[in-house]
């Protein structure tokens, strides 16, 4: 187990490039300029307090939502107009092009926390699993909003897990994630684990098929909070079949948990 060392402010594109290439994670310090990195947060805070009391159960998912500072998971926040022009920030999108090698767009902006002592873990998954694309040209950009670390529930990654393609996955009873791995850890996982120890403002990348997972917040102070933007390369063509089936498990989650959902 081990943390990040291509981390250093003057590591360079190029450098960056190959580190995704082998790890299938990548870790920038301070992506975002200081005023940029406001913006955002002000929009998000924003964006909580004027539309999500009106959202379904599948767009803000809460551990508890008759207190609200529960609040654990955004999605489809581009229904919003500062997040839909969003989806195309320089700052975003040329740097998920450089690392895919391609043109690539994102689709959708969300929303992650932690709470303070949450008891539920993020199951180990890969999200193309979810995204049901070949070839698997995409990545998640995860920007921590708080600083990270292992007792408010940083991610976790297996180096190298992107390489050897989609592992077995099944039901979850995590809202948010209704898929996990169901053979994790294997024989090589824990040994090649990297935690994404991270400050406010830096980012985390990470490969489609690179498995990540994260434990509970056990801090009783500390929120673990993250804004994400999935880039999918031009290349990439959708399985509907496989895809279909992925949303009707979320559904069928949703509607087992009690939630009203546009899923």
């Amino acid at each position: 187990m081990e943390f990040f060392r291509n981390t250093e402010r003057e590591t360079s594109p190029q450098q960056r490039k190959l580190a995704y290439d082998r790890d299938g994670v990548v870790v920038i310090r301070d992506f975002l300029s200081p005023d940029d990195f406001q913006a955002l947060n002000r929009n998000l805070d924003r964006y909580i307090s004027e539309i999500v009391p009106d959202l379904p159960d599948g767009d803000a998912f809460y551990e508890d939502r008759t207190r609200p500072e529960t609040l654990k998971q955004m999605q489809r926040m581009q229904q919003d107009t500062f997040f839909a022009d969003y989806l195309s920030h320089p700052v975003w999108k040329q740097t998920a092009e450089l690392l895919l090698g391609e043109e690539a767009n994102a689709e959708g902006a969300e929303w992650f926390n932690k709470p303070p002592g949450s008891n539920h873990p993020t199951p180990p998954h890969q999200d193309n699993f979810y995204f049901c694309l070949a070839p698997p040209n995409v990545l998640t950009m995860w920007l921590a909003l708080d600083p990270v670390d292992e007792e408010n529930g940083c991610l976790r990654y297996v180096n190298g897990s992107h390489r050897p393609g989609i592992r077995p996955h099944s039901r979850t009873k995590t809202l948010g994630f209704s898929q996990g791995i169901t053979d994790f850890p294997g024989e090589q996982d824990l040994s090649h684990e990297v935690k994404a120890i991270l400050n406010a403002g830096d980012v985390v990348i990470h490969h489609g098929n690179t498995i990540h997972w994260a434990e509970v917040n056990r801090s009783l102070t500390r929120h673990r909070r993250s804004f994400a933007l999935v880039f999918k390369g031009v290349s990439c063509c959708r399985d509907e079949e496989a895809y279909q089936r992925y949303l009707k498990s979320a559904r069928s989650q949703h509607t087992e948990l009690g939630l009203k959902t546009n899923v």
